[in-house]
């Protein structure tokens, strides 16, 4: 059996370089005020982070790119309403939660009404155009890391991705989830027994 790597919390993370935060204050103002071009500067300073996230979540590159799609969309037309409260990267991640589990439910919508039979069914709906690279991208530890991700609760996998992976502060992904700072300690601490086991005893 092999150990979990140390460096688990560093696999999958997005390198990003973050804009500072005055000159991202004042691109969230003028998108605010109907400026799509600020608009179009926060989206390229934060896709890349929120498309891995979809990624993570949903374990499909073509529903990854809707739903990241999708939740610039929705933070668009919500833009108004952001009041500054929470870090603008932690109200995305809110969002992109949302589209990540409407996404999740209209697949699983569509496998129910698919004519495959239960004997038949894959354990994860399977993703109608996987990318070139699947199979190398499943390999070693970062496939079997996704494996382990996807076995978990959607609480905890949510809390694990969002602190470990997305390096989000307890605090920022309690603003997310919804939930106390002591709750997203619990599922943190609940998802890395879960996952330390799976990966104890996944060959």
């Amino acid at each position: 059996m092999t150990a979990c790597p140390a460096n688990t919390d560093l696999m999958l993370q997005a390198a990003e370089t973050s804009a500072p935060p005055d000159i991202e204050q004042e691109k969230i103002r003028a998108a605010q005020a109907g400026d799509s071009a600020a608009f179009e500067w926060l989206v390229r300073h934060h896709e890349a982070r929120l498309h891995g996230f979809c990624r993570r979540w949903l374990r499909c590159e073509q529903d990854a790119r809707e739903a990241s799609q999708d939740s610039f969309v929705r933070a668009w037309q919500a833009l108004p309403e952001f009041e500054g409260r929470a870090r603008f990267s932690t109200w995305l991640y809110q969002i992109a939660l949302n589209a990540c589990r409407d996404r999740a439910k209209t697949r699983a919508s569509r496998q129910r009404g698919s004519t495959v039979t239960l004997d038949n069914m894959p354990e994860t709906p399977a993703c109608p155009k996987p990318p070139p690279d699947t199979s190398a991208a499943w390999r070693g530890e970062i496939g079997k890391l996704e494996r382990g991700l996807a076995m978990l609760p959607e609480k905890l996998r949510a809390a694990l991705i969002l602190v470990a992976l997305e390096g989000l502060s307890q605090k920022e992904c309690a603003e997310v989830l919804g939930c106390s700072v002591r709750g997203v300690e619990g599922r943190v601490h609940r998802a890395r027994q879960m996952l330390l086991e799976w990966w104890n005893e996944e060959k």
